[in-house]
């Protein structure tokens, strides 16, 4: 007999059957293995997947928001989402239906099971450009069906700024908008048919004219007209809360495909959509205006809407971190039009203190990107301070945004709280991530109490509590202040009819769980050892820009600069991506679903294939730094007693390499001659270890003459002193020729990289105290106290930037010297700014090392290159050796991928006379293991062969 619902009780944040132990998940999963065709035929693995890390990487949306589920689902097609929802119905489990996770109303999250899209239904089924239709699959995201519509000139309309991750399942969940919802509106206006799967069973195709509608659903909506042709607000075009009944009204074509969308996966679950498709712009054009406020931009917003503005998005320039290109005023309108007429005309009619038109489509990516990333820098907010969700996406008539907007900044100053406005002003449609305390009780209740006042606020103006995210947790329980007891008790009755079993996402939209209640802060320790590291981890709000560009994303971000996040773009497993990694974290600080702490097996295998490449600190919109994270993590899981045996020997090897080659030299050549060399070191046998130069960079530095004043220290770090000392010797006859003394360091230093990438934190502290100690000798002798310092390794600059004052933030030698690093393009431009280099004019390629990327940026570099006529741009990524992972056992496979990402592939369609470039000597390193046919160098090489020709 099948179990109902109503034998589930919640219990904390699980969901326990009344009665049953442990044993009932495990029935649960071993069915559902049995049913799904992946299971039953011994498919890939995870299809069905009831293990700690598959529920903790679930636990959470991008919202404030946590459920834990039982375990997650992967189906294959249509009828195996049947199968498992005649599973989930037998044992009375709820279900939900996940894509890409970046709901911000915690309605992507569950306690039953969780159905991921993403997987296997990711596909573009057929695309007819003749009719402007394609057919999608629920996990398909979003860039992949406009880069197939593309070469036809045609786009999906809707585009929210997690395009590159998003799904259309959740677009279509959430009836997501996106910044060109004033020209081609939401999702809902871009829907034609929908297949549905219902949570008892039925197969229903919705479309226009009551096609697909469940028994007594137009019998229900002809018994309440009066009240749906008046209950809704009009002149709103970003109305999202609610079910939208007034779809199915007979004037608007009994559309029950258009009503089914916004329904947050409570009434049934999509398995292929067919959407419309729009031409692309013939010539889009970007024009920037400029304003006083964001008061006096969202004023001007409706103005332009005569104009025909493909986008109208607004912002304040507390959301700007570092950008330039904008117009002068301290808030913005980002509005695309068709072509330079129609740019100029609006550029003319708009009422802004400055104006800049944009044709260059690279200039309107950089321009574009500030935009896409402000759901994560707003969570950073200027001066510090965390800021969430939980007032992110309300939405007002256009002609009454300013005025809003005014008064919602008065209530934020009335509750003592911060956040920063912006998001679709063409539409009336505001985003703001807001500085509650979400750790505290007091905090909490400010919470509620803020959220029902700007909710009373937002519904005076006539808006819609929900203008893009839906209202899952967040705002559900206040839709009867939007509606009126009425209307919501009506979603009721409409939820009964198609879900009479209530198994398909209880708790959203419908009978909704209180707003505060569940937040995923709760239970996070405040103090112990996990405290610092669960809060650390908790600022990843799961924007997921970490999950763009895996294998099946064709997301189009195979180019570019970004690195993050190198294992993910490889495995397109979640758990390696940083949001994934965080989320492990998380839930390994409150000890629910992770009960192991820092010993936990699943952390050490999501963080095992993390490469340490930093990309996260730049590229990630909330700055997660999970390099320093997974150092931290290390140092812990092998703390304690045993700790020492457990580690592996790579640690020992490569992560003490420094002291092994100050103590050994090039004796170590011997040694890895030896055939059980490579075991014994705990070093992977597809590589072969670098070769200890003949003699050291310092000794060679020693040995020379020079009459010059030192005007700068130049770092010996490990890898240029022992095993590159051609890059320090090209450096100094660099440097000297630019006019600059040059000085090394009165003792051996060393910046401690390999001591924290392999979590070894106390020995790292030691070996840069010892450093410090070298350093302070220096400046007292000779005066060394105000000289740069340059490093030639991009790790180990970045090393001693950032980690070294991390590690000892109560030295206050650690900042001096951070403060005194630079890199070599950077001290050149600084300390010699007449100085000409020679000129190489070649074409270019390599590329830029991940830590120059993520901690000291390229500039300068790119300066000195162009001023030295090497034309073209490095490869973006991380070049998949990354110190000592490339060259640990279980690594070859995923660092050989990630080289061929982006690497590899520059590299062949460089230009034949290129010159290859890499000043990371892991770069060099694995070019010549993987592309021994070009010769790699560092940019101080190729200048000094200039110099000398």
């Amino acid at each position: 007999m099948r179990r109902r619902l109503r034998h589930w009780v919640v219990v904390g944040s699980h969901q326990a059957r009344r009665g049953t132990g442990p044993g009932a998940t495990g029935d649960l999963a071993a069915a559902l293995r049995a049913a799904v065709a992946g299971g039953a035929a011994g498919g890939a693995a995870g299809d069905v997947d009831f293990s700690a890390t598959a529920c903790a990487l679930t636990t959470m949306d991008a919202s404030n928001y946590r459920r834990v589920p039982l375990g997650v689902v992967a189906p294959r097609d249509a009828d195996d989402v049947a199968a498992a929802l005649a599973v989930c119905r037998e044992y009375g489990v709820p279900v939900v239906a996940r894509g890409g996770g970046t709901s911000i109303g915690g309605q992507a999250t569950g306690t039953g099971v969780v159905l991921d899209f993403t997987r296997h239904m990711d596909d573009v089924v057929s695309l007819d450009p003749e009719a402007r239709t394609a057919v999608v699959r629920p996990g398909l995201v979003l860039d992949r069906l406009r880069a197939a519509a593309r070469p036809y000139g045609l786009t999906f309309g809707p585009d929210p700024s997690t395009h590159s991750r998003c799904t259309l399942g959740g677009m279509i969940g959430n009836n997501a908008c996106g910044a060109h919802s004033v020209a081609w509106g939401t999702t809902a206006d871009n829907v034609r048919a929908l297949d549905v799967l219902t949570y008892d069973g039925r197969r229903l195709r919705l479309g226009q004219d009551g096609q697909g509608a469940p028994a007594g659903l137009t019998e229900l909506v002809a018994r309440n007209l009066a009240l749906l042709r008046t209950g809704y607000p009009a002149g709103l075009p970003r109305r999202i809360s609610g079910y939208a009944l007034d779809a199915l009204l007979p004037e608007r074509g009994v559309d029950v495909a258009r009503s089914f969308c916004g329904s947050e996966g409570t009434l049934g679950v999509v398995t292929e959509a067919e959407v419309r498709l729009v031409p692309l712009p013939a010539e889009p054009v970007l024009v920037v205006l400029g304003y006083a406020d964001e008061s006096a931009a969202a004023d001007a917003a409706a103005g332009l809407l005569p104009y025909r503005p493909l986008t109208v998005e607004g912002m304040a320039a507390d959301l700007v971190r570092g950008a330039s290109g904008l117009p002068k005023g301290a808030a913005w309108l980002f509005c695309e039009v068709d072509g330079s007429g129609a740019a100029r005309e609006l550029a003319r009619a708009a009422d802004a203190l400055d104006a800049v038109v944009v044709t260059d489509p690279a200039g309107q990516r950089a321009l574009w990107r500030i935009r896409e990333d402000a759901a994560g820098t707003a969570t950073r907010l200027p001066g510090g301070g965390d800021a969430w969700p939980g007032w992110e996406d309300c939405a007002v008539p256009p002609a009454r945004l300013g005025a809003y907007l005014r008064e919602f900044r008065g209530l934020l100053a009335e509750f003592g709280l911060r956040g920063i406005p912006y998001g679709h002003f063409g539409d009336g449609c505001v985003h703001v991530r807001i500085d509650f305390d979400l750790y505290g009780d007091g905090g909490v209740r400010d919470f509620r109490r803020f959220s029902e006042a700007v909710a009373d606020l937002v519904v005076a103006h006539g808006g819609s509590l929900s203008g893009e995210h839906g209202d899952g947790k967040a705002r559900a329980e206040l839709l009867p202040k939007m509606y009126g007891e009425e209307l919501v008790a009506l979603f009721g009755e409409v939820k009964d009819l198609w879900d009479p079993d209530g198994g398909l996402n209880p708790g959203m939209l419908v009978r909704p769980e209180p707003l505060d209640s569940g937040l995923r802060f709760e239970g996070l320790p405040v103090v112990g050892s996990a405290a610092g590291l669960g809060r650390a981890a908790a600022r990843c709000v799961g924007v997921a820009k970490c999950r763009v560009g895996a294998p099946s994303s064709g997301s189009g971000s195979g180019s570019g600069t970004d690195v993050m996040c190198p294992s993910y773009r490889v495995t397109g497993e979640e758990q390696h991506s940083t949001r994934g990694r965080a989320r492990l974290l998380h839930e390994m600080a409150l000890g629910e679903v992770i009960t192991d702490g820092w010993r936990s097996a699943e952390v050490m295998e999501a963080l095992d294939l993390c490469l340490s490449c930093k990309g996260c600190r730049s590229d990630c919109p909330v700055g997660v730094d999970m390099a320093a994270y997974k150092a931290e993590f290390l140092d812990r899981h092998y703390a304690g007693p045993g700790g020492l045996l457990r580690r592996p020997r790579s640690h020992w090897t490569m992560g003490r390499l420094p002291g092994w080659l100050a103590h050994f030299g090039r004796g170590l050549n011997t040694a890895m001659r030896l055939p059980f060399a490579a075991r014994l070191a705990g070093v992977t046998p597809e590589r072969a270890l670098p070769r200890v130069a003949e003699r050291s960079f310092a000794y060679w530095f020693a040995q020379r003459a020079s009459n010059r004043a030192p005007s700068l220290t130049l770092w010996p770090d490990t890898f240029t002193n022992f095993l590159a000392p051609q890059v320090g010797e090209a450096a100094v006859r660099v440097l000297e020729d630019a006019g600059l003394g040059v000085e090394l360091p009165p003792g051996r230093v060393c910046c401690g990289l390999t001591y924290v990438s392999t979590g070894q934190l106390g020995a790292a502290r030691k070996v840069m105290r010892r450093t410090l100690d070298v350093m302070t000798a220096g400046e007292g002798t000779s005066g060394g106290a105000s000289r740069p310092v340059v490093v030639l390794e991009p790790s180990c600059a970045a090393t001693l930037r950032t980690e070294l004052p991390e590690l000892l933030p109560d030295d206050p030698r650690a900042a001096r010297l951070a403060a005194s690093v630079r890199t070599f393009a950077e001290a050149l431009e600084e300390l010699a700014p007449d100085w000409v280099p020679p000129r190489a004019d070649q074409p270019v390629t390599g590329q830029t090392h991940c830590h120059q990327h993520a901690v000291l940026g390229d500039a300068a570099e790119r300066r000195l290159r162009e001023r030295a006529g090497l034309e073209g741009e490095l490869a973006g990524g991380c070049c998949g050796l990354a110190g000592n992972f490339g060259f640990e056992p279980g690594h070859y496979e995923v660092s050989v991928a990630c080289a061929e990402d982006r690497l590899l592939p520059a590299l062949r369609s460089a230009p034949a006379d290129a010159v290859v470039l890499a000043d990371g000597f892991s770069c060099r390193t694995q070019m010549a293991h993987l592309a021994p046919e070009y010769h790699v160098r560092h940019l101080a090489e190729v200048l000094a062969e200039e110099l000398d020709r």
